[in-house]
């Protein structure tokens, strides 16, 4: 396996790429408030003449998603598009309404089945799960789900999950996401269905908006996946054989910085664990 090359700055980059396929949390905010060099760095890409496309696991449509933004301090000059989970899994979910579907996530993720004309029942009378994650994330564990998800793989019911993400960096805190529930309901020999990130509807989409802003093809070696994500974020990319820029101070970056510096020790054996690669890696994203 190839070790990445570590690069300063994405500057570094620029003119190797005309679109980059942008991750979102741990990249570009930390759920509570924006990082202002990242931003700035892809504010500086697009005025040179790139396109940002924000791909985000995150299961809300992207209209939501984008007020999201806006109110933690990520500036509309650092992104072109917003492709997002939400957006990729009302496809998997419409031709299923009316259900009714077990609604499995918090009440702030209910934009995501606005239009699609689905009912919803508990676990017993459902006949499909629809997970964006936990109930609630600041308290609960994928274990709390354990003997409901039992009795929902004996009834059969497939589980679509429109966050793909195992878990998330909130602050100084990692959280669980719709990933783990969906990881241990795989583990259950529960049925998964997912559309975000690494799967490939989700870079589908935000390839078609980005060659629609462009007004045209776009080869596949002009575009960078930046993410911190090995099993999202470089997963996807490898499986549609782009490039990757790896952001190590991520959700990694307790194993993988010292200091703010990288080791690359550790960024291959991170790598070699999780099965992927990336061209380049950078301890944080900026220009």
């Amino acid at each position: 396996m190839t070790s990445p090359v570590i690069v300063p700055g994405l500057s570094a980059l620029a003119d190797r790429y005309d679109v980059l396929l942008c991750d979102v949390w741990g990249v570009i905010h930390n759920g509570r408030e924006a990082f202002p060099a990242a931003c700035e760095a892809l504010a500086k890409f697009r005025a040179g003449g790139g396109e940002v496309v924000l791909i985000s696991n995150s299961p809300r449509p992207n209209g939501p998603v984008a007020g999201q933004l806006d109110a933690l301090g990520v500036p509309r000059e650092a992104w072109s598009l917003l492709a997002t989970s939400g957006d990729a899994t009302r496809k998997l979910l419409a031709p299923r309404a009316p259900g009714p579907a077990w609604k499995l996530g918090p009440d702030r993720d209910d934009v995501l089945y606005e239009g699609l004309g689905l009912a919803f029942a508990d676990p017993e009378h459902a006949v499909f799960i629809a997970c964006t994650g936990p109930f609630d994330d600041e308290t609960e564990t994928p274990e709390d789900y354990r003997e409901r998800f039992r009795r929902c793989v004996e009834r059969r019911l497939p589980m679509i999950c429109a966050n793909p993400d195992i878990v998330v960096q909130r602050g100084d805190r990692l959280i669980y996401c719709g990933g783990a529930l969906a990881q241990l309901y795989e583990a259950l020999d529960g049925e998964v269905l997912m559309a975000g990130k690494p799967h490939a509807a989700i870079y589908e989409l935000a390839l078609a908006e980005a060659e629609r802003l462009r007004r045209g093809p776009i080869g596949r070696g002009r575009v960078l996946c930046v993410g911190d994500g090995p099993r999202t974020d470089l997963r996807g990319a490898n499986a549609r054989g782009l490039d990757a820029l790896f952001v190590a101070g991520g959700i990694h970056g307790p194993e993988i910085l010292a200091g703010g510096v990288i080791d690359p020790a550790m960024i291959d054996h991170v790598f070699e664990t999780e099965g992927v690669t990336a061209a380049w890696a950078i301890a944080e994203l900026v220009w």
